[in-house]
């Protein structure tokens, strides 16, 4: 195993790639200059089979040990950035308004280049590493992790395993955290319409107003987790959008309502898709209105497999980590990476970020601390699953 020390000195260097990242940010599918970037570094560290054009702007790239037949390995990087005015200011901070990585997909891309560059030069496995840097994963639907597996990539290539890094606020640098089974949540999205019979504010009688039949139904919503469910299982209703009349002496035909809904287990995603509309019309129907209603399932719940799981705590830990929690709770955020994972079996872990600001938050950044232990742990995977001692 590998441990962080090792790679201190290669840190410097993937640190720089980092921050020119960072400064260059860009969304969804149109990563073109960032894949350009990963693409002419891959081909500069001696690798000559690379796939672009992956769901677009996805590059795979394929390294093979020198250790005999194999399995291929997937190890998986995102590289999109966010719709945010960055608020750091850092002399490496976005140089495009409006748009900064704001979710350290920066640091998960050059710490993969780290350990590509590592690879290249110590091919002691048996079969492939496949480097996989896929766009748009802050994309709710096609992601492009969704993209990427339905364009048939794992198949194509003969991936039997995929793992995936996402770095995590208020996780020391120098750990890591995951756990069996679901470490994430599902990802869904709802539309309600609640329909009434506007009028004059001054004459409410004379109405069905919908802002009342949709603060009921809030309220309700609500109760569906609180009083239906079991406390011990994971839901999380949201509603996060309420539009209703722009006068103030006006009570309109209808109320828009949406928000989203987050679930470990596929029984209590189904609950919600069912139970939200039953629980909103009848609602609505007893205040005298009614409801449309548009549910979207988007991402999937991200499912670590129990053997991956082992490797990836063993990977991590022998990077010399401060501590390794294999018992992590899991977190209601939604990963891409779980389409990979619902297609082979694999594993997520959470490398710490320190004391930074949250995820998504105009005032993170991606600690360049944690580098060293990223790259150790790529490498550490590449042993675990492929080093020629095993199997």
């Amino acid at each position: 195993m590998h441990s962080a020390a090792k790679f201190h000195h290669l840190a410097d260097e993937v640190t720089v790639w980092r921050r020119h990242l960072h400064q260059k940010p860009e969304l969804d599918f149109a990563v073109h200059e960032t894949a350009r970037f990963v693409a002419d570094k891959l081909a500069s560290f001696g690798i000559n089979h690379i796939e672009t054009g992956m769901a677009g702007t996805g590059i795979v790239a394929f390294i093979r040990g020198e250790g005999g037949e194999g399995p291929t390995i997937g190890l998986r990087a995102d590289m999109d950035a966010l719709p945010i005015h960055e608020a750091t200011g850092k002399d490496w901070a976005s140089k495009i308004p409006e748009k900064m990585h704001a979710c350290g997909h920066d640091g998960h891309t050059a710490m993969l280049l780290g350990a590509a560059k590592y690879l290249v030069g110590r091919r002691n496995f048996k079969g492939t590493v496949a480097l996989i840097f896929q766009p748009a994963e802050e994309v709710e639907l096609p992601s492009g992790g969704l993209k990427m597996v339905e364009d048939g990539f794992l198949d194509r290539f003969g991936i039997s395993q995929v793992f995936g890094m996402h770095n995590w606020p208020g996780i020391d640098v120098g750990k890591f955290a995951i756990c069996a089974g679901p470490m994430m949540a599902s990802q869904d999205d709802f539309d309600i319409v609640v329909k009434g019979r506007g009028g004059h504010a001054a004459a409410p009688h004379l109405t069905v107003d919908p802002v009342v039949i949709a603060a009921q139904v809030i309220i309700g919503l609500q109760a569906l987790v609180s009083r239906n469910t079991n406390p011990a299982e994971s839901l999380v209703i949201s509603v996060t959008k309420l539009r209703a009349s722009n006068a103030y002496n006006v009570i309109a035909d209808q109320v828009e309502l949406a928000g989203t809904v987050r679930a470990l287990a596929p029984a209590l995603r189904a609950f919600a898709e069912t139970q939200l509309e039953t629980t909103a019309r009848k609602i609505a129907q007893a205040f005298g209105g009614d409801i449309s209603y548009c549910y979207r399932r988007s991402v999937p719940a991200t499912v670590n497999d129990i053997a991956a799981t082992a490797l990836a705590v063993r990977a991590a830990g022998g990077t010399g980590a401060a501590a390794v929690d294999d018992k992590l709770r899991p977190v209601m955020g939604a990963e891409d990476f779980a389409y990979m994972l619902q297609a082979r079996p694999g594993a997520l872990i959470f490398i710490g970020n320190g004391r930074s600001a949250a995820l998504h938050n105009a005032a993170y950044d991606f600690d360049d601390a944690a580098i060293p232990y990223g790259v150790a742990y790529w490498a550490n995977v590449v042993e675990a699953v492929l080093g020629i001692g095993n199997g």
